[in-house]
């Protein structure tokens, strides 16, 4: 069972893809751990909003088979 994670804006260019499929986590804060490391993104955890399933969720929030998580950094605009 697995959960398709989505990268944008500077997650997306460190990981070198926009997405990809990965087995269930435990938890939210330790897909991301597992995911800066094996990335190297320099995000802390605290500076990212996430969502489940394409609604901004909490850090607490139980991670599903099938769900789509997305890591979303700070960005700038204008």
């Amino acid at each position: 069972m697995s959960v398709t994670v989505l990268y944008f804006a500077a997650l997306k260019e460190s990981a070198g893809m926009a997405q990809e499929i990965l087995p269930v986590p435990d938890s939210l804060p330790a897909l991301y751990a597992a995911l800066r490391v094996r990335h190297g993104f320099g995000y802390e955890p605290a500076a990212l909003r996430v969502a489940l399933n394409g609604a901004f969720a909490d850090w607490s929030d139980p991670v599903r088979a099938g769900d789509t998580v997305a890591f979303i950094p700070p960005v700038s605009g204008g």
